[in-house]
């Protein structure tokens, strides 16, 4: 687990120094992702330079460092992640001639790219990972992300014609020439969603590498510079999710509810069995759900001694799974730890926010979350998670929500739709009438969808020249050609939700920390085995994720298996109104928002003044202006040069 950072510079004369000077600041801007080793690699001639920082999980020694170059000298490797898999392939790659000098993961990746070329490489693997590889003999730059989007991976062009990339923006920010505007459609969907979903990022011209995309870069796209076309679009998938999920909808799954049983077991026994490989302390994320638990009774099962487990307790009972995750970890035998934090541990994290998440990000779990990961980094540097069930097994009650909801709207006469269907703004996200009409007038299932995750419905009108750009649940080709509705709604999270949210919070918060967050729940393997599998396994007699607490009922009993879910949050409506209040005053005061003209004052003013009389929620419209505020106001210390 680790960053990586660099750059190609169009000019010749940039000199050995120069090179090493840049990714020495790039890897630096990043070092919290990998305290325990750094290295540059640069090529000259070329103009090329690639940055590593190392957290240490495989093979300790030096023959782990990175940036590293193959052994016919060819390729040279900068590496962010984990390959599961890398025994068979190491077998495979001996068979064929190869020598290793170590046993890390990274020297087999390696060893693949030489061997099959970066493509084949990464279809042979199972793992999360980010890369940038480069090939002395083509002249060529590759950027590749894993399957599922678990490590993240920036690039873009500086004003000078280089190419930057980095596994964080600040990597990319630490080059003096790269612009810093502020996008304002990507400010728009960081209201519409809490994050800002690839290929999009906070800055004009700087992307994200979508989940499963790769790209290459040579000659004509350094020459061209970002302005020649050389952006998201120019980004092709090695793994192609939608058209996973249709085959094995296609294929289907043949087999009763046994056999998916025996089949999800074993499946899910390996993928912890392969994530449970570390040359450093393991342990569990246990918050005592379906998912967590599953993963930590699996570990447990594989362990000679008792698995390190931890959870997170509040004083706000509405968000406090300790009890339960403590009684779980009892009939488990773990070796449990649990933080019990009031609101006062977690409100200290506030200003600390916008330089751990990097760019603006506004899920309030990322509180909890980042608490959960300092706990167990004081114990552990490699952790399990359980995240991915919801997505792949129907496991969130707005999936329950927008079925029902679909289904009645649609046994209504045409002529009381369009009488009832409206567009109430903002409005429409308090609920009642106005939360109907919106639904209403969003035509399908898809805009249903897109409907409940949104915060702003319309954050266009709020924020300052921005367009609305599309995401997968605006894009009919996101949409599987098969399947049911169940299907389409955890097909759009899949494609979107899961990877900018979940998983870049846990990647921020963990990476901030130097742990080593996996999860097994994401393994290709098991994604696939659950888009194989009927409704009717994933959600019963009205228990969502039937199959996976099926499962877990033979690892806890039952009483520990079924209860109501509950959220990973904060109170955030309770902290603004107490706590926090002269904070977000002073954030959302009417004449800095004027000055710095991001936002439309006066509609902020309004609804900041309505959720301080009583309307309770507005704090999803509020947090995620707070957020890009505050990360602002970090961006603009010296050293951020952000925009205004």
């Amino acid at each position: 687990m680790c960053g990586i950072a660099g750059a190609w510079s169009p000019r010749k004369d940039s000199g050995r120094e120069a090179l090493e000077a840049l990714g020495r600041r790039m890897g630096q801007a990043i070092a919290h992702r990998g305290p325990d080793d750094s290295g540059t690699w640069t090529d000259p001639a070329a103009g090329v330079v690639l940055a590593h920082r190392r957290l240490s999980i495989l093979d300790l020694s030096p023959e782990g460092h990175q940036p590293m170059v193959s052994a016919d000298g060819r390729w040279v490797l900068a590496f962010n992640g984990e390959i599961y898999n890398h025994h068979p392939l190491r077998q495979a790659l001996a068979a064929l001639g190869h020598r290793f000098n170590g046993h890390s993961d990274t020297e087999v990746l390696l060893a693949a790219i030489a061997q099959w070329g970066v493509h084949e490489a990464l279809e042979r693997g199972n793992g999360m990972l980010a890369l940038a590889a480069w090939d002395r003999q083509q002249q060529v730059l590759w950027l590749a992300r894993d399957r599922v989007g678990k490590k993240p991976l920036y690039y873009g062009w500086a004003e000078d014609g280089t190419v930057l990339f980095g596994s964080e923006l600040s990597a990319l920010r630490a080059h003096p020439r790269l612009r810093t505007e502020v996008d304002p459609d990507a400010l728009a969907l960081l209201l519409r969603l809490d994050y800002i979903p690839a290929p999009h990022s906070i800055l004009q011209g700087v992307h994200k590498l979508q989940a499963g995309h790769l790209l290459r870069l040579d000659a004509a796209a350094l020459h061209g510079g970002g302005g020649g076309g050389h952006g998201p679009g120019d980004q092709q998938p090695w793994w192609h999710g939608r058209q996973r999920m249709e085959a094995a909808i296609a294929t289907g799954f043949e087999g009763g509810d046994e056999d998916a049983l025996d089949a999800l077991d074993a499946l899910l026994r390996d993928a912890v069995g392969l994530r449970m490989e570390a040359d450093v302390p393991l342990g569990a994320f246990l918050s005592g759900g379906t998912d967590s638990s599953l993963v930590t009774a699996l570990m447990q099962a594989q362990s000679p001694r008792p698995v390190r487990s931890f959870s997170i307790g509040f004083d706000n009972a509405d968000h406090d799974e300790s009890a339960h995750a403590a009684a779980v970890a009892r009939h488990l035998g773990t070796e449990h730890t649990e933080l019990h934090a009031d609101g006062r541990a977690a409100l200290d994290l506030v200003p600390d926010m916008a330089s751990m998440f990097d760019e603006p990000f506004a899920d309030s779990s990322q509180l909890p979350t980042a608490l959960l990961c300092r706990l167990a980094r004081r114990h552990v540097t490699v952790a399990l998670s359980g995240d991915g069930g919801d997505e792949l097994f129907f496991g969130y009650g707005r999936y329950r929500r927008a079925l029902h909801n679909e289904a009645r709207l649609s046994k209504l006469p045409r002529r009381w739709l369009a009488r009832l269907a409206g567009d109430p703004g903002e409005r429409s996200r308090l609920g009642g009438l106005a939360a109907l009409r919106a639904e209403l007038a969003t035509g399908d299932l898809q805009g249903i969808a897109r409907q409940r995750v949104s915060r702003w419905r319309q954050p266009e009108r709020v924020v300052i020249g921005a367009r609305r750009r599309i995401t997968a649940y605006d894009d009919p080709a996101a949409v599987p050609d098969n399947g049911g509705p169940a299907d389409l709604l955890m097909a759009l999270d899949f494609a979107c939700y899961l990877p900018e949210d979940i998983l870049t919070k846990v990647d921020r918060a963990s990476m901030a920390v130097a742990l080593e967050a996996r999860a097994p729940l994401l393994d290709w393997r098991v994604v696939e085995f659950a888009w194989s599998l009927p409704l009717s396994m994933k959600w019963r007699d009205g228990t969502l994720k039937y199959l996976p607490k099926r499962l877990l009922e033979r690892y806890l009993p039952a009483p520990l298996v079924h209860r109501r879910k509950s959220g990973f949050g904060a109170p955030v409506g309770d902290w603004l109104r107490g706590p926090l209040r002269d904070w977000a005053q002073a954030q959302l005061d009417p004449v800095r928002l004027r000055q710095e003209g991001h936002f439309d004052a006066a509609t902020i003013g309004a609804i900041w003044a309505d959720f301080l009389g009583g309307q309770r929620k507005w704090h999803t419209h509020l947090w995620s202006v707070l957020m890009f505020q505050a990360w602002r106001e970090h961006a603009m210390r010296p050293g951020g040069r952000a925009e205004p």
